[in-house]
């Protein structure tokens, strides 16, 4: 079918099954994790609320591989994921 301005129509996203959803924050999160220690930041489009709580999880889970604390900032693009800066003058006690 045509469109009368000759736009086409946005392609729609098919829902993550359970299935993709588990592979995807195993396999994103070892990706987050080599970028995190190779550059000690990762961006990447995260255009829709599935795929920004996705990659969020993905963060959270590198972090926890890494055992450092990590970050996530989403803007409705993009999501970017980094270390946590500690404040200074601040330590951890055992």
């Amino acid at each position: 079918m045509t469109h009368p301005s000759g736009m086409q129509p946005a392609p729609r996203r098919t829902p993550l099954n359970a299935e993709e959803r588990v592979r995807g924050e195993v396999n994103f999160s070892q990706l987050v994790a080599e970028h995190l220690m190779a550059k000690g930041r990762f961006r990447i489009t995260a255009d829709s609320p599935e795929m920004v709580d996705l990659w969020q999880t993905a963060a959270r889970r590198a972090g926890e591989m890494l055992r450092r604390p990590v970050v996530s900032y989403a803007n409705g693009r993009d999501i970017v994921i980094t270390f946590t800066q500690q404040a200074p003058g601040l330590t951890t006690q055992a």
